[in-house]
């Protein structure tokens, strides 16, 4: 039950966090940013059971591998903007939070054009 070691954790830090912030604010936010970090490194650590889903998957479906590997890639930013944003917005930095997720949105857009490129040539055979 992974999950219940993760609410734990998450509750408990959430906890110790409160009783720090009246008396130790900024260790406070340190307290709830390492616990995320941990949350966030346990999920990366059972990502590997994941990408060996993606692989069986490939092998049975016959999906050019770019078009799996920029998928990955497009989660992967999403996944670390949304953590990095969040961290952000929780330490009172709404602004830098703002310009992560900016600059995720363009790196996702230029990854996504070989995708939109291959498509329309597909759609130019097919017409």
């Amino acid at each position: 039950m992974d999950i219940l070691k993760i609410a734990v954790l998450g509750i408990g830090g959430v906890l110790l966090a409160l009783m720090l912030k009246q008396t130790k604010p900024e260790y406070s936010l340190f307290l709830s940013m390492s616990v995320c970090v941990c949350i966030f490194l346990y999920i990366l650590s059972r990502l590997q059971t994941v990408f060996g889903y993606l692989q069986q998957l490939q092998a049975l479906v016959n999906i050019d591998g770019v078009y799996l590997d920029t998928i990955l890639k497009m989660l992967g930013i999403t996944y670390i903007t949304q953590f990095a944003s969040d961290l952000c917005k929780d330490a009172g930095y709404s602004a830098v939070s703002g310009q992560i997720e900016l600059f995720a949105r363009i790196s996702i857009l230029f990854l996504s054009f070989p995708v939109l490129m291959a498509l329309v040539e597909m759609i130019g055979e097919v017409l």
